[in-house]
């Protein structure tokens, strides 16, 4: 029988990982709290459900929704609420960006249910997710995980096992705070070099053609260029994963200077209207800094 599959939350990330499985041949059932995002997910070959609910009977279900407390709540109304264990035991894959307290604590109430849990936060932007290039990272119980290659390999053909539940929102904070970083130098630099008098396509030449090469230059780049903000990832969830890597920082007792001055940045271009373009409209704020002087 074909493998049921309920999506929970179809933004950009989401209708991604939809997109993926329904070529790999699973039958993929959606619902989001945005209505509007029916329309574009029946276009493609998905089933719609108006209540969270109707994907109960699924035999997996794939959450890409904002934070930690839309998959706690999600995972109260389907599961923790009933006092009966599911039989057969089902899978939730949760692909946000979360905190791993909370989702380590979450794990074994959802076992006590009859729910295997993974963590499978994406490292890549929607459009490598639809072309294959995002990294899956795995936090879960080992057992778990190889029992779902098939379908973790739908998702994304590159899956990094970073441990057990938690390990995975862990390993997304440190590799999202490094690529976030480069994508805000990006920006700085290519403003700076305007002001030198290079012309920003020129300047990323130079970047993708010297050891200040990076995938933030390859991917978002041409975007800053071009000034083409269309969102493959949008500035208000970055800032929203920043903001949890800076509170995880702080229960350790580190200061993240960079990232504090990246989430200053951040939430002047989300006052400034930016907040649903895409990450690479950094550099519009970085323009309006400079306008301000010194």
């Amino acid at each position: 029988m074909t493998t049921a599959v309920g999506v929970i939350g179809l933004g950009l990330v989401g209708t991604a990982l939809a997109r993926r499985l329904l070529n790999a041949g699973y039958a993929v059932q959606g619902h989001d709290v945005q209505s509007q995002a029916r329309q574009g997910f029946s276009a493609i070959g998905g089933v719609w459900h108006d209540d969270v609910r109707g994907l109960q009977d699924c035999d997996v279900l794939v959450l890409a929704v904002f934070q930690t407390t839309d998959v706690e709540q999600v995972m109260q109304v389907l599961f923790l609420d009933s006092a009966a264990a599911v039989r057969p035991r089902k899978l939730v894959i949760d692909c946000s960006t979360g905190e791993p307290e909370r989702l380590e604590k979450l794990a074994p109430k959802l076992a006590a249910c009859g729910i295997d849990f993974i963590e499978a936060p994406l490292s890549g932007s929607s459009q490598q997710i639809n072309s294959g290039e995002a990294t899956l990272l795995l936090g879960g119980a080992q057992n778990v995980i190889e029992q779902h290659q098939n379908l973790l390999r739908a998702l994304s053909p590159t899956c990094i096992v970073a441990g057990g539940v938690g390990m995975g929102a862990r390993a997304k904070l440190a590799t999202n705070l490094v690529l976030g970083l480069n994508r805000v130098v990006l920006a700085e630099g290519m403003v700076f070099a305007q002001k030198l008098g290079i012309e920003p396509a020129a300047f990323l030449q130079m970047v993708l053609n010297t050891p200040a090469k990076s995938d933030a230059a390859l991917v978002k780049g041409e975007r800053m260029v071009n000034q083409n903000f269309t969102p493959e990832s949008r500035i208000r969830q970055h800032l929203k994963d920043v903001d949890v890597m800076l509170a995880e920082a702080q229960k350790r007792g580190q200061r993240l200077p960079l990232s504090e001055q990246h989430a200053a940045l951040m939430r002047a271009a989300v006052a400034a209207g930016d907040g649903e373009l895409d990450n690479a409209a950094i550099i519009k704020q970085i323009e309006r800094e400079n306008n301000k002087g010194f």
